[in-house]
């Protein structure tokens, strides 16, 4: 298919997808540059061996998959016309996605209770490194936050309706790109502790 063919609809739809992916792969570029700073790393003399993953990155990690399903949820709703049910979707995505920051934080003070800090005299490359990972993907989640907030209030603007669904395909693809890019740093943290 010619790239130059189709309406000025369809070729802006096509702009704005090719922008979000760019984005994407610099942010996949970013936390692979990081996870690699990561597992290079662990041969400094202050690696933390045998470090606990707080219990509430497990919750945080359930907590996200879940979102993923309800913003799917959400858009085959309003796809159907059923725009009820698309906003309770939407508004249990939003509220899981609060959940999930909320858990991030409670992380944060469960490692520091077990007496690691992340920054200081008293921090080591381990924790500092965990520290630096969870910040930029909360900094990345707090703009899908403000993306899926975008989505709700185009939603209730009843800008979306089936074939008429781009902004919503933009914001979801978004999101579950964060939702994966946790999954997949939960499993590097798990597995290369």
């Amino acid at each position: 298919m010619d790239l130059t063919e189709g309406s000025i609809d369809h070729k802006v739809g096509r702009a704005k997808k090719m922008m979000l992916w760019f984005g994407i792969i610099s942010m996949v570029m970013m936390f692979a540059g990081l996870t690699s700073a990561y597992v290079v790393s662990k041969s400094l003399p202050d690696w933390v061996e045998g470090f606990e993953i707080p219990g509430s990155l497990y919750w945080s990690t359930l907590v996200i998959i879940v979102s993923s399903i309800t913003i799917i949820l959400a858009k085959r709703s309003i796809a159907s016309n059923n725009r009820k049910a698309g906003t309770a979707w939407l508004m249990a995505t939003l509220g899981l996605g609060i959940a999930f920051v909320v858990l991030q934080f409670q992380s944060f003070s469960e490692i520091i209770s077990a007496g690691y800090y992340f920054t200081g005299s008293e921090s080591n490359i381990t924790t500092s490194f965990i520290y630096i990972v969870v910040l930029a993907h909360l900094a990345h989640l707090t703009a899908g936050l403000i993306v899926l907030l975008v989505v709700i209030y185009n939603h209730f603007k009843q800008r979306y309706y089936p074939g008429q669904m781009l902004g919503f395909e933009l914001g979801a693809t978004f999101w579950h790109f964060l939702d994966a890019l946790w999954v997949y740093l939960f499993l590097f943290l798990y597995f290369f502790r």
